[in-house]
């Protein structure tokens, strides 16, 4: 038989142990509950990380635009101006022939259209008036028939549903649509040398995706710099503000194909 001290020892190793396991799980779930708060905030820290760099990107954008604007104001506008002001003062001088008027005036005229035309030019740039009056839908048509130009530059744009696949999102996201694909249109011409594009518009369940695809020289996916320039940086922070997904593919001579998903 099990006499007194023995079952005092068994109560006290079976609480010791019982003690000791106690202490080695809160240990574990004390480790364990601190690795995923740690991975919790790795993931935080990503996030802002990210966040950051798509708000740095899109200042950059916007400082990238206003430098382009006041180079566009200076050359085509300002310039322009003072020739304009130039010839008038000259209408100025006495004795002037009637030829001599003829031609100043002729010149002045003839500048007044071009500060006109660059005046029309660097309005669409910033928001092209028709998107304003009509959609973004004629805004897209638009901007494709004014880059296609021929056998040099095809692009075709899609859109079976037009308006109707835009009404559901909110207009304050219309422009960041528009100014992705205007911004992919870019790359394609400027860095793809592309001589095709096609956008194609359709709407998936509640979903609505852009493909889009040129025949340009692509690059190879793996060279990180190849792919991260101010403009992919632009359209992956419009990309947030559409709640969207992007994906990018492209291989060398074998142009560029994405794919949002909004």
């Amino acid at each position: 038989m099990i006499n007194d001290r023995e079952l005092v020892s068994a109560i006290v190793y079976t609480f010791i142990a019982f003690i000791l396991l106690t202490v080695s799980l809160l240990v574990f779930i004390y480790y364990s509950r601190k690795k995923i708060i740690q991975k919790e905030i790795e993931k935080k820290d990503l996030e802002i990380k990210y966040q950051k760099e798509m708000l740095n990107a899109a200042i950059l954008t916007q400082e990238k635009e206003r430098k382009r604007i006041a180079r566009d104001l200076h050359d085509d506008i300002s310039s322009k101006i003072n020739i304009i002001s130039l010839n008038s003062h000259f209408l100025t001088v006495p004795n002037l022939s009637e030829q001599e008027i003829k031609n100043i005036t002729s010149n002045i005229v003839d500048v007044s259209a071009k500060v006109l035309e660059s005046t029309r030019r660097i309005s669409h740039d910033l928001l092209p008036p028709i998107f304003e009056e009509f959609g973004i839908h004629v805004a897209i048509e638009e901007l494709c028939n004014n880059y296609s130009n021929g056998e040099e530059l095809i692009v075709n744009y899609l859109n079976p549903l037009k308006q109707d696949i835009f009404d559901e999102i909110d207009k304050k996201k219309h422009l960041h649509l528009f100014r992705i694909i205007q911004e992919l249109v870019n790359n394609s011409i400027k860095h793809g040398k592309a001589t095709k594009i096609d956008i194609y518009l359709e709407k998936k369940k509640k979903k609505r995706l852009l493909k889009y695809k040129d025949n340009g020289v692509g690059f190879d996916m793996k060279k990180e710099n190849a792919k991260k320039g101010l403009g992919m940086k632009n359209i992956e922070s419009r990309v947030e503000f559409l709640d969207g997904k992007f994906k990018f593919d492209s291989a060398v001579n074998q142009g560029v194909q994405v794919t949002l998903s909004f």
